[in-house]
């Protein structure tokens, strides 16, 4: 060969490698992650690990496209149909049914995985746990069904507590309708009444303190919903400088200041969400993959915080507890 050859040859080489690192880049699949807020790193940490134990770790061979809504539910269907532009090979929805629903309505061919704390089957999202039947599957937290077993253990650590503030996200509809279903027979039963307050803006959370401060409500439910986790630390802050008893549906809660809370492992579902993303990029297809149910569910107290209450929290409590944290 000669050198003129060479050279030339090399030269079409190198060129060459650029589009081949170009094409094995686009080979790569893309993993769409829609959300009604903006979420924590710790559950995308969660997120990712269920992945890694699956083979994929993003940025290797898996890239991720991240999709928030930012608090704005009508945004998501824009989103959603992004994503499916896109042509990703699936995508992880949170933060509650709405945004599945969202991404089902763009969608029905792309594989999509949910984590949604209702009943998949009664949303329509899927035909049985067991076996989904369209291309939806996912996780289920139990997070709405434990309302009732958190306001049991409410009144264990406050007996007298005949008047319970609730307060719910009104965008969440469907999740504040089952909590405020289950929470109004069971508040009969026990002999307390509850009064609702809506809140999905800061405006209205500091509004629905002004009216606890002025009512003195005996303790304060705060629903699940994904905005009013991502203001927990208002929610805490103010519970405590109106001196207000609050249960909450999640340890996060908890961690920065809140009193109690009972619920599901967030962290472990957003884990399995991660792990059932990967089987499905492995080929699995989720008409036949069953609905994973979240059955991992902790009891978390903040003793510090009782203490700033005057609360005396019973044994019987403290011994149940999966953590107390001083």
């Amino acid at each position: 060969m000669t050198r003129r050859a060479f050279i030339t040859l090399l030269g079409g080489a190198a060129a060459a490698w650029p589009l081949a690192a170009r094409a094995q880049q686009t080979a790569m699949p893309v993993i769409g992650v829609l959300g009604a807020t903006s979420t924590d790193t710790d559950y995308l940490r969660a997120f990712r690990q269920g992945l890694k134990d699956t083979g994929y770790v993003e940025g290797e061979n898996v890239a991720i496209e991240y999709r928030w809504a930012e608090d704005q539910y009508d945004r998501l269907p824009a989103l959603a149909a992004d994503l499916v532009r896109r042509r990703v090979a699936v995508i992880a929805t949170v933060h509650g049914p709405a945004v599945t629903l969202a991404a089902k309505a763009a969608t029905t061919t792309i594989p999509i995985v949910f984590t949604i704390a209702e009943d998949p089957v009664r949303l329509g999202l899927v035909a049985s746990l067991a076996r989904p039947g369209g291309n939806v599957t996912g996780i289920n937290f139990v997070t709405g069904e434990l309302a009732v077993k958190r306001l049991e253990l409410l009144r264990e650590l406050l007996p007298r507590a005949a008047r319970v503030a609730v307060l719910v996200n009104p965008a969440n509809f469907t999740q504040t309708e089952t909590t405020l279903r289950d929470l109004e027979p069971a508040a009969r039963a026990i002999g307390s009444q509850i009064q609702v307050f809506k809140a999905d803006t800061n405006r209205e959370i500091d509004a629905a303190f002004a009216t606890f401060a002025r009512e003195r409500p005996d303790a304060l439910f705060v629903s699940s919903s994904a905005y009013l986790t991502s203001r927990r630390v208002q929610l805490t802050q103010l519970a405590a400088r109106h001196a207000i008893p609050a249960t909450y549906p999640g340890r996060q809660y908890v961690e920065v200041g809140g009193l109690m809370s009972y619920g599901s492992n967030l962290a472990d579902g957003w884990r399995q969400l991660g792990l059932h993303t990967g089987r499905v990029l492995k080929g699995a297809k989720p008409a036949e993959l069953p609905v994973v149910q979240s059955t991992k569910f902790e009891l978390v107290i903040n003793a510090q915080t009782a203490r700033m209450l005057s609360l005396t929290v019973p044994a019987s409590l403290l011994a149940r507890a999966d953590e107390v944290i001083e």
